[in-house]
């Protein structure tokens, strides 16, 4: 873990959610209407691609699922630089009826 600059150690407690996106599916509605246990929805992304790691809706890291004690974790494998502004996920609210399909948070 890097070292946090002293003029920062006041944040230190601050809390921001991180959430990982496994990827998205756009679907009818009539679709995901006839969604039922069993039911499997192919996401946009690889399974051997990075994922993106989002701290309160910015892009902060990329990352890959890894399991750590019978739980998922996320090993983070690069961090956006300060000097490439990140894209940003859109608040869930403010999503499409059919985006974020896939999304975990943690």
């Amino acid at each position: 873990m890097t070292a946090i600059p002293s003029a920062l150690h006041r944040f230190g407690n601050v809390t921001v959610r991180l959430s990982v996106e496994l990827g998205r599916a756009e679907l009818p509605l009539k679709e995901v209407l006839s969604l039922s246990e069993g039911s499997v929805v192919s996401l946009n992304r690889l399974t051997d691609e990075l994922l993106d790691v989002t701290a309160n809706g910015r892009v902060i890291a990329q990352g890959e699922v890894i399991a750590q004690d019978g739980r998922f974790a996320l090993r983070i494998v690069s961090l956006v630089g300060d000097d490439v502004p990140g894209p940003t996920t859109p608040d869930a609210a403010s999503l499409p009826a059919d985006a974020s399909v896939g999304a975990v948070q943690s």
